[in-house]
């Protein structure tokens, strides 16, 4: 399996500069249709995501204990999961881990199998342990490979959000992954790229041939230097939160559109989650006014990584 470790402390005016070629995708399963290698699976796509412990398929490992009256299937899931070399690289917080593998002893103990002496031990190795400021998220991607994201254990840190990863950025690059002629041999640049998922899952999935990171200053960036970066695809995830860097991002979004090189102007794709209305309305009202037209994209896309489906996210293509 292949590893990406990105630490990256950039905020909104960090961007990822990339190019990039093909893409595949593994669709998850229905619930109806999971079988005990499926079942392993999302446990270790959940766990290293470090996804909500409710969200974890619980319901079907209760059902493959009933059948199977062994402890192997939790064992594989302890081995693809707290003591797979991944998590000793790159490990989740310890507080994830330690409510993880208690709920792991709840559920093998409800189903009244044998004691299994590795639940108890990798318990004792977080029980007690001293937190870090700072875990890893893991992504693990359809081409085999993985993105492991350094992230800070608060939502806000360093007076910054940008050291998380956020539900539209995932959304954001399932949709590329699904959409592979929005990338391939074009320069793409990615605004507000924090700690980096999308544009990383991208390349990854993509085959890049190269990858610059910058430091663009939305508000003093030139008209040399989008001109010597030359994007064909535009892309931000979550970039529309603050009102008071929405007329920065409109000028600078009005001026990529402006600044085109053969042939024409690049495609810009912006997704948002829909926290505050009227921040995002405001935001819609400033493209408007600055002739900038938007066209919302409704297609659907493969769900590759968990996070919650229910919240409500606008991926939006702007053109003049």
């Amino acid at each position: 399996m292949g590893n990406e470790e990105v630490n990256n402390q950039c905020d909104n005016t960090c961007s990822l500069f990339f190019m990039n070629s093909e893409h595949s995708v593994r669709q998850s399963m229905e619930p109806s249709m999971r079988n005990k290698a499926d079942v392993l699976h999302e446990f270790q796509v959940s766990f290293f995501a470090m996804s909500r412990l409710v969200t974890f398929p619980w319901s079907s490992l209760e059902r493959e204990l009933e059948n199977d009256k062994s402890s192997e299937l939790i064992l594989d899931i302890l081995k693809q999961t707290c003591l797979h070399p991944l998590c000793q690289k790159h490990p989740p917080s310890i507080k994830y881990r330690r409510l993880f593998v208690t709920e792991l002893i709840r559920r093998h103990e409800s189903a009244e199998l044998e004691p299994l002496d590795e639940l108890y031990e990798a318990l004792g190795q977080v029980v007690g342990a001293k937190e870090g400021t700072n875990c890893y998220k893991t992504y693990l991607l359809p081409c085999g490979d993985a993105v492991s994201l350094s992230e800070s254990v608060a939502v806000i840190s360093e007076g910054t959000t940008g050291l998380v990863t956020w539900e539209a950025g995932l959304y954001l690059a399932e949709w590329a992954m699904d959409n592979q002629q929005a990338f391939t041999d074009r320069v793409v640049l990615e605004l507000g790229s924090g700690v980096g998922l999308t544009g990383i899952t991208v390349c990854r999935s993509c085959s890049p041939s190269r990858v610059c990171v910058e430091q663009l200053d939305w508000d003093t960036v030139t008209e040399q230097q989008l001109t010597e970066i030359g994007a064909n695809t535009v892309i931000a995830a979550d970039v529309v939160y603050d009102p008071d860097i929405i007329g920065c991002l409109v000028k600078l979004l009005s001026r990529l559109l402006s600044c085109s090189s053969p042939p024409g102007p690049p495609d810009i794709l912006i997704s948002s989650t829909l926290r505050n209305l009227g921040t995002y309305n405001s935001f819609k009202h400033q493209l408007e006014s600055a002739g900038i037209s938007h066209k919302v994209i409704t297609e659907p896309v493969r769900h590759v990584f968990p996070y919650n489906r229910g919240s409500a996210i606008e991926l939006i293509k702007l053109h003049f």
